[in-house]
C-alpha cells in the first residue's frame, strides 16, 4: 500500500496566506470550536435506543447500543467529529474532485483519477446493493452529517482553506473503498505493464524475461513450487559488447528508482494454530503498511451490541475501523480474528483499441464494430475556470495510454465494475469460525487481499478476499493484448469455489507479506501484479518456525524484527570485492562494513553502506539495458513493484561477458566502481563515511497534510516528531520516511484482553484534542499498547428524541 497520498496538497498550500492562520487563532475560539464533543447527551431521531460513546486514554472509541444499525449512525457521528477533513480528502481523491476544494495544484491528480469516473461507478454500485446494505450506508451517512453539523465551528482545516465542507452522501462510502483500490492497485495507472511492453519492443524476449524473473532464493509461498531459476541469455541472443553504444542516461537514478524505491510494499500477516498457544485458541498478527500521515488512516474502535449468534448473546468486536465507512476493517469478535495484506494479483489489463480506419468513433469488438462512448467530465477548480476532460470509454474501460507501437490502450480494471463494491466485509463481525470466514471472503466488494483468519477453536486459514478475480483467456495478461476476437480478454468472474484457500496447515503456521502465496493453477487465476521479492515473507516464516509456542508478545517480536538477513550476502560480496584494495577510501569502506551487525538499526553505519553498495551495483548492472529502451522511449523507467534481484545477483555471480556494460573491462571492475561510487558520494558528506548512520536517512516523516503550508512553529505543532526509525525493505519491520506500518495487531480470539494494537499518528485529527498523537510514541519504540480499551475517560450518549428522561 504505497505512496504519500497528499503530496500535491503540501506544495499547493504554500500559497495560502498566513493571515488565515491568524484568523484561526482569534481568541482560540475558532480552532477550539471544531473539537469533537466528548461528554454529555445528544438527542436525535436517528437512534432507536441510547448509544454510549466512550473514550479511553488513547481515544479508543467504544460504542454500546441495542442494534448494529444504531451503531452505524453513532460510528458515522464520531468519525465526522474526529476525521471529517480526512474523509473528505479520501472521497475527493477517488472521484477526482480535489481541485474544487484546494485549487489548480490538484488538477493533475484529478485528471488522472477522473478518467475512471469512479463517482459514477459508486452511484451505480450503491443502486444495486442489497436493501440492507443501502440501509447501513444511509444510517452511517446520517450519522456523519449529524456529527459534522453538531460541531460548533466547521473543522479548522476548512477555515484555513476558506471553504465549507459538503455533506456526506451514501455513495461517498463506496468512494472511500475506491480510494483503497487506487492506493493498492498502482493508482489506477498500470504503468508497470506499459514499461514491460516497452522493454519487449526493444529487447529480446528471453532477456526481458530474465531481467524481470522472480527469485526462487527468496520465495516463501504457502503452496506450490518455487519459481524456476532464471536463465541468462547467451551471446547468440544478446551481446552488449558487440552492439552499437547508446547515449548515456542523463539521470540514471530516476530511471532505475523503482528498483530500490522507498515506496515498496510492506504489509505482513501471520497466524499460528491453537496447538501452538497455551490457550488452545489460534493467534493472529497483522500490520498493514501504507503512506503514513497525521492522523493515522485507521480509527481504534470497539463495538458492543446484542447478537444471538455471539457468546452470551452479546457481540463484542474490537480493532480498527476506517473513517468514511461503517466497517471494522481488521480485528477480533471473540470467535475469529482477521487481517489483510495486499495480494498483488493482476487486477488490471491493457486492451489494444483498434479504431475503424473509416470512422475513428468506432472500435473493433468480437461481433464487429462498436461506438466509443464519450463523456465530458467537468472538473471544478477553486479560484480558476472549470476544466473539461473528454473521456473516451470502451466496453473494457477508458482509453488512457498508448501501446509501444502507438495503438490506443483501454484500461480494464476491476475497480471500474460496480460489482466490486459492497459492505460484505462487515459480515466478519458475526462470523464464528475460520472456515466460515473463508467461505464468505470471495463475496466481499473490496480490493482483493490476502485474508488470514484465526478462531477460538484453534483453526487458521488463508484465502483471497474480494469478489473481483477475473477469468482470462490464454492471452499473456502481463502485456497489452487485442480483445476484439471472440473468446479473448476477461471471460467472466471466478466463483467462490475457484478461489484458492488453505485451512489448518499441518505445521500450524500461515504467513503472507505481499509475496507470491500460491503456484500452479491458483497463480494463473490470480495473476502476477508485482509481487514482493519474498525475503520479508521468508524471514517471517523462519521466525515462526523458530518458536514452538506463542504469546502475543512473540508475534510482536516478529513484527519488530529488523535483522538484515537479505543484505547479508551483499555484505560478503562487498568484503570480497574490496579484499586487498589499497585505495584509502575503499579500505575505509571495507573496514566500516567488516563487522556486520546484521540490523537496520538507526546507529548502524555498516547497514547503510552495504545497502548503498547493493543499490549502486543494481544501477550499474541494469543501466545498459535501461539505456537501450530509453533510446526508443525517452520517458521509460524501470518497471516498479517487483525486484530485479534474481537477475542482478546471478549476473554478478556468473559474470557472463555478453551482459556486462562495455564501460567495464570485467565484472570485478563493475563491482569496484559501485563500491567507489558509495565511498565517493557518501564520503564527501559531513563527517565522512564513518558518520553515515542509517537513522540519518531513515526517519519517520509522518506529517499533517497541511503542515508544509504553514510557518515552521505551527508545522512542528501539527507533525509527529521526526524520529529515527529502525527497519527497512525486505525485513518484517518495514520503515521508510512517510511510509510504514499503519497498525500492529496481535490477538487471540476470546483472549482480546492480552491483545496488542499499536498505531502511529494518533486517533484524532484535531491538534487540540487530547488524542492527537496518542499512542504514537509507543508505536515508534514498539512498546505494546492494549487492543482492548482501558477505563473510560469520557462518555457521550446519543439518545432517541422521544426518550423519557424522568
Amino acid at each position: 500500500m504505497t505512496r504519500r497520498r497528499f503530496r500535491w496538497l503540501r506544495g499547493l498550500l504554500l500559497a495560502v496566506p498566513v493571515l488565515l492562520l491568524a484568523a484561526l487563532g482569534t481568541g482560540g475560539y475558532l480552532l477550539a470550536g471544531s473539537r469533537a464533543q466528548l461528554d454529555g447527551r445528544v438527542r436525535t431521531g436517528s437512534v432507536q435506543a441510547p448509544v454510549e460513546i466512550q473514550r479511553d486514554a488513547l481515544g479508543t472509541v467504544t460504542l454500546r447500543g441495542q442494534s448494529r444499525g444504531d451503531l452505524d449512525y453513532a460510528l458515522g457521528y464520531v468519525h465526522a467529529q474526529e476525521r471529517y477533513f480526512e474523509m473528505d480528502l479520501t472521497r475527493r481523491t477517488a472521484a477526482g474532485e480535489l481541485a474544487e476544494l484546494v485549487g489548480p495544484a490538484a488538477l493533475a491528480a484529478d485528471l488522472g483519477h477522473r478518467r475512471h469516473r469512479l463517482r459514477a461507478v459508486a452511484e451505480a454500485a450503491y443502486a444495486q446493493l442489497p436493501p440492507t446494505q443501502r440501509q447501513e450506508l444511509d444510517r452511517y451517512r446520517d450519522g456523519v452529517n449529524a456529527g459534522l453539523a453538531a460541531l460548533r465551528v466547521r473543522p479548522w482545516t476548512y477555515l484555513l482553506l476558506g471553504a465549507k465542507p459538503k455533506p456526506w452522501r451514501s455513495e461517498d462510502t463506496l468512494l472511500v473503498i475506491a480510494a483503497m483500490y487506487l492506493d493498492l492497485n498502482h493508482d489506477g495507472r498500470n504503468t508497470r505493464e506499459l514499461r514491460v511492453a516497452e522493454m519487449h519492443a526493444t529487447l529480446p524476449a528471453p532477456l526481458v524475461d530474465f531481467l524481470l524473473a522472480p527469485d526462487p532464493t527468496w520465495e516463501a509461498p504457502l503452496e506450490g513450487p518455487l519459481s524456476p531459476e532464471p536463465v541468462p541469455p547467451d551471446a547468440s541472443v544478446f551481446d552488449l559488447r558487440s552492439l552499437p553504444a547508446t547515449r548515456p542516461v542523463a539521470d540514471l537514478a530516476a530511471v532505475l528508482a523503482p528498483t530500490h524505491d522507498a515506496r515498496r510494499p510492506g504489509s505482513n500477516s501471520f497466524a499460528v494454530a491453537g496447538t501452538l498457544t497455551g490457550t488452545g485458541a489460534a493467534m493472529l498478527a497483522n500490520d498493514m503498511h501504507l503512506a503514513l500521515r497525521v492522523p493515522d488512516i485507521w480509527f481504534r474502535t470497539r463495538l458492543r451490541y446484542p447478537d444471538p449468534g455471539a457468546p452470551h448473546g452479546k457481540r463484542d468486536v474490537v480493532g480498527v475501523s476506517l473513517p468514511g465507512t461503517p466497517a471494522m476493517i481488521v480485528g477480533s469478535n471473540g470467535q475469529i480474528a482477521w487481517g489483510f495484506t495486499n495480494s498483488y494479483g493482476d487486477w488490471m489489463d491493457w486492451v489494444r483499441v483498434l479504431r475503424d480506419p473509416h470512422d475513428p468513433s468506432r472500435y473493433k469488438v468480437p461481433e464487429g464494430w462498436a461506438a466509443l462512448q464519450t463523456h465530458e467530465e467537468i472538473i471544478r477548480v477553486k479560484g480558476g475556470a472549470p476544466h473539461t476532460l473528454k473521456v473516451e470509454d470502451t466496453r473494457w474501460g477508458p482509453i488512457m495510454a498508448k501501446d509501444a507501437d502507438g495503438t490506443p490502450l483501454a484500461l480494464a480494471w476491476i475497480a471500474q465494475q460496480p460489482r466490486s463494491y459492497n459492505l460484505g466485509l462487515m459480515q466478519l463481525e458475526r462470523t464464528a469460525s475460520a472456515a466460515a470466514a473463508l467461505e464468505l471472503a470471495p463475496t466481499f466488494g473490496m480490493p482483493p487481499q490476502n485474508m488470514l483468519v484465526a478462531d477460538d477453536a484453534g483453526h487458521i486459514g488463508w484465502t483471497i478476499a474480494g469478489n473481483g478475480v477475473p477469468l482470462r483467456s490464454d492471452a499473456d495478461a502481463r502485456r497489452p493484448s487485442d480483445w476484439s476476437q471472440p473468446g479473448t480478454g476477461w471471460t467472466g468472474w471466478a466463483t467462490p469455489a475457484q478461489y484458492p484457500r488453505v485451512l489448518d496447515p499441518a505445521d500450524g503456521r500461515l504467513w503472507t507479506a505481499n509475496n507470491r502465496v500460491v503456484g500452479g493453477a491458483a497463480l494463473a487465476l490470480l495473476g502476477h501484479g508485482g509481487h514482493d521479492l519474498g525475503a520479508r515473507a521468508q524471514q517471517i516464516r523462519d521466525d515462526l518456525f523458530a518458536h514452538a509456542d506463542f504469546t502475543p508478545g512473540n508475534l510482536l517480536d516478529i513484527q519488530l524484527d529488523d535483522r538484515a538477513v537479505f543484505l547479508s550476502r551483499w555484505q560478503q560480496l562487498l568484503q570480497q570485492t574490496l579484499a586487498g584494495t589499497q585505495e584509502p577510501a575503499l579500505r575505509q569502506l571495507r573496514e566500516l562494513t567488516a563487522v556486520w551487525r546484521n540490523r537496520a538499526d538507526p546507529d548502524s553505519v555498516d547497514y547503510r553502506l552495504v545497502r548503498a553498495f547493493r543499490d549502486a551495483v543494481h544501477d550499474a548492472v541494469l543501466a545498459p539495458f535501461a539505456a537501450r529502451v530509453m533510446a526508443k522511449y525517452p520517458d521509460f523507467a524501470w518497471p516498479g513493484l517487483g525486484d530485479p534481484e534474481a537477475a542482478v545477483w546471478m549476473l554478478v555471480q556468473r559474470q557472463p561477458p555478453n551482459l556486462l556494460a562495455p564501460a567495464y573491462p570485467d565484472w570485478h571492475a563493475l563491482l569496484l566502481a559501485a563500491a567507489r561510487h558509495v565511498a565517493d558520494t557518501l564520503g564527501k558528506q559531513p563527517g565522512g563515511l564513518a558518520a553515515r548512520r542509517w537513522g540519518e536517512i531513515n526517519h519517520a516523516g509522518i506529517d499533517h497534510p497541511l503542515s508544509r503550508a504553514l510557518p515552521g512553529f505551527v508545522a512542528h505543532f501539527l507533525d509527529m516528531p521526526d524520529d529515527e526509525l529502525p527497519g527497512d525493505d525486505d525485513m518484517p519491520r518495514v520503515a521508510r520516511p512517510g511510509f510504514g506500518v499503519s497498525e500492529r495487531l496481535d490477538v487471540s480470539p476470546g483472549h482480546e484482553a492480552q491483545g496488542v494494537l499499536e498505531m502511529p499518528g494518533g486517533q484524532s485529527g484535531h491538534p487540540l484534542s487530547p488524542y492527537y498523537g496518542a499512542g504514537h510514541e509507543d508505536w515508534v519504540h514498539g512498546r505494546p499498547t492494549p487492543l482492548q480499551p482501558g477505563p473510560a475517560q469520557h462518555t457521550l450518549t446519543l439518545e432517541p428524541r422521544t426518550m423519557d428522561t424522568k
